[in-house]
């Protein structure tokens, strides 16, 4: 399947690190990519920080040549998204971090805390029971309810931990309303990165960790899937799976072995 792909779609957390510890292989990945000189975008879930934080943390870790541009979040396929529907100056109410509250002032969108039209909901490590409050009584007084991923669990050092889909979770139960999901698995953040690559479907490969979302998200499009056992899935997770992977490796190392042929 490797010798027809000529993009590369891959997630992040699960994949490529575990919190701030690299996965095995993760430097020689993108040694990998650069030498086929296969385009590729990085693609995430994760909302909480912006494309050059990501920049960032990839150069920390020895990798280098990374640019803004290889980057998709959630969170900026939301402030996409919104700004497609919205005009500037409407008023959000965001639960989630600094990266998306960037992204989304960046937008043209004015952060509120009463009053608001939108309430943005993504990770938030410094939730308070007052940040659930204030969204809850928004989205009863008419505030549209926007999710930017749906996913209930991340993988961290320490194991899963609670991800943006279970903060959703919570909202959604008090405020007796459905987010729309913006991010992995709806097609929008898979188009956002096919745009980005100037790929079509079927010469791109997506690899992730989680069936859910990377690989149905993508599968959906006609994007050839990879999966690889080092995040959310594990062999039982797989074989209890309706939804099957083009391909699945242990991890990077063996994937990469798999790319070179």
């Amino acid at each position: 399947m490797f010798d027809q792909t000529k993009a590369v779609i891959a997630d992040m957390d699960g994949v490529l690190w575990r919190g701030s510890q690299a996965l095995p292989g993760m430097t020689d990945f993108f040694d990998c990519l650069f030498e086929r000189r296969l385009p590729f975008v990085l693609a995430t879930n994760n909302s909480r920080n912006t494309p050059a934080d990501y920049v960032k943390k990839l150069a920390a870790m020895g990798v280098t040549g990374i640019e803004p541009r290889h980057i998709v979040t959630s969170g900026t396929a939301t402030a996409s998204a919104l700004k497609q529907q919205y005009p500037a100056g409407t008023g959000i109410y965001v639960v989630g971090g600094d990266g998306l509250k960037q992204l989304l002032i960046k937008a043209g969108f004015a952060l509120v805390e009463r009053e608001a039209e939108l309430v943005v909901c993504g990770i938030d490590f410094d939730l308070t029971y007052n940040r659930v409050k204030t969204a809850t009584l928004l989205i009863r007084q008419g505030a549209r309810f926007i999710g930017t991923n749906p996913d209930s669990s991340f993988p961290s050092p320490e194991g899963l931990v609670p991800g943006a889909g279970s903060i959703l979770a919570l909202i959604e139960s008090a405020a007796g309303q459905k987010p729309m999901i913006i991010g992995k698995p709806e097609r929008g953040m898979f188009e956002a990165a096919l745009r980005q690559l100037g790929a079509s479907a079927e010469e791109t490969l997506m690899i992730g960790d989680r069936i859910g979302t990377d690989i149905a998200g993508a599968g959906a499009l006609g994007i050839k899937t990879a999966l690889v056992l080092t995040g959310v899935e594990t062999e039982a997770s797989l074989r209890d799976s309706d939804i099957q992977p083009d391909a699945v490796f242990a991890g990077l190392p063996e994937l990469i072995e798999a790319l070179r042929g």
